[in-house]
């Protein structure tokens, strides 16, 4: 029986994950996949033991780009009122961008929509199954996508917030799922873009898999198969990547950098894999094939005196002192006149906080305290040593990189600079039984 297969393979791809969430969230379009997929989430819970508690919900997120996408959220919201299911929904604006697809702003939208509305720690489940992860592998195929992209779609995928969503559906059929609905008269939308082939995804949906089934018996499960089997090489290159970045990293950094000294031990190929691996971990987007060749020949062939910058999308690759550096290129920060809170936000929404049992005096009465930027040729007598120079010149002597020195918050009491923070103290300014600290905390991504 398909309906009782196929309510056997959902439970074996949700229960392993159930420990994640304390509830469940159901990504819900209307389409016959996230339908079948709300209903297979009921009756799972359904045959739970009575005293267990497990949430469910759904979330419509209307992207506006169908005249008939209203008229899909009132479907969805009669359909969890019918299945005493709590709905929500939310409207996002997808704006077209030069060298970005429609469809990935709009899942992007998406995904930032699931995690706003879903319940705190609950699982987010979405719709995707078996034709779409073919559909997708083909379209990888067609981009010329390495080893990492013709994996495809993974069965759990981790949103920027940590938050995890999973596709239970991955390894069901298409067909499999609409002969669930049919046997349980499960009605659902028919999305009338599905139909137009301008898009590169319906193409094949509707003009090139019906024939390659057609023609080759079990052709999506033989698919299957060796998308399973790229994503095991691919986990294994990853470990492997892991092991190797972990030697190269110089972990007293933040964020941490890359030793070029040790990343030049290794093989052109497994170079690649250790800056794709760091850069991952920072959650840049991946550079191109040409940009790494340039990271790589600027880093590890050019003088060590000279300057390395290649751009990528949201900052750029940077050498200093034998070392690679990631550059976010924020803007300098606004000087900011009075402090009077241990919390300060930034302009650039970076934060500075105060810290007890730090070596700083706290400021006297009669002293103002600010934080100011670029004051490099302010004098300043770090603790410990023997005399005043500039600032320009300790960040020098403490290999602090050019481009990152005008970003570096300093601590003013009136016109005396008494901290540079993450770096040092003024000797002028010291308490060493019950002082404080000024700490910088990261920019979020």
């Amino acid at each position: 029986m398909i309906q009782t297969s196929l309510f056997k393979q959902f439970k074996t791809a949700l229960e392993p994950k159930l420990h994640l969430g304390s509830g469940l969230t159901v990504a819900l379009s209307g389409g016959v996949d996230s339908v079948v997929l709300l209903h297979l989430c009921k009756t799972y819970l359904e045959s739970l033991d009575p005293h267990l508690s497990i949430p469910v919900e759904a979330i419509y997120v209307n992207h506006g780009l169908s005249e008939n996408a209203q008229d899909w959220q009132k479907f969805c919201e009669q359909l969890c009122l019918s299945l005493n299911i709590p709905f929500k929904t939310k409207t996002v604006n997808v704006q077209p961008k030069p060298r970005q697809s429609l469809e990935a702003l709009a899942r992007d939208a998406r995904y930032q929509a699931l995690d706003e509305l879903a319940e705190q720690g609950n699982l987010i489940l979405l719709g995707q199954h078996a034709d779409d992860q073919l559909e997708t592998f083909l379209l990888r195929l067609k981009r010329g996508s390495g080893l990492a992209g013709l994996c495809a779609m993974q069965d759990t995928v981790r949103l920027s917030s940590g938050r995890q969503c999973i596709r239970p559906l991955l390894n069901i059929s298409r067909e499999d799922i609409e002969a669930f609905a049919r046997t349980f008269s499960l009605v659902h939308i028919e999305d009338e873009s599905n139909q137009d082939d301008k898009f590169d995804r319906n193409f094949l949906r509707n003009q090139i898999i019906p024939p390659l089934k057609k023609r080759f018996n079990g052709f999506l499960k033989s698919t299957l198969r060796s998308i399973e089997l790229l994503q095991q090489q691919q986990a294994l290159i990853d470990e492997i990547s892991q092991a190797d970045l972990w030697l190269c990293l110089d972990k007293n950094t933040v964020p941490a950098t890359l030793k070029l000294n040790e990343l030049e031990q290794f093989s052109a190929l497994r170079q690649s894999n250790v800056v794709r691996a760091w850069l991952n971990d920072l959650g840049i987007v991946m550079p191109s094939k040409a940009q790494m060749s340039q990271i790589l020949t600027q880093s590890l062939d050019s003088r060590e005196d000279a300057q390395m910058q290649v751009q990528l999308s949201k900052g750029a690759i940077r050498r200093y002192r034998n070392k690679l550096y990631f550059d976010a290129q924020y803007p300098k920060p606004l000087d900011v006149k009075l402090v009077n809170t241990t919390e300060v936000i930034l302009s650039d929404h970076a934060c500075v906080q105060q810290k007890q049992n730090g070596l700083l005096r706290k400021p006297l009465d009669s002293e103002v305290v600010s934080i100011r930027f670029g004051l490099l040729k302010a004098q300043i007598k770090p603790y410990k040593k023997v005399r005043s120079n500039t600032l320009k010149y300790w960040l020098k002597e403490f290999k602090v990189p050019t481009w990152q020195r005008e970003h570096i918050p300093l601590v003013y009491y009136n016109d005396a600079l008494v901290q540079v923070v993450g770096h040092f103290v003024s000797a002028e300014h010291i308490c060493e039984e019950s002082g404080i600290s000024w700490e910088l905390i990261q920019h979020a991504e």
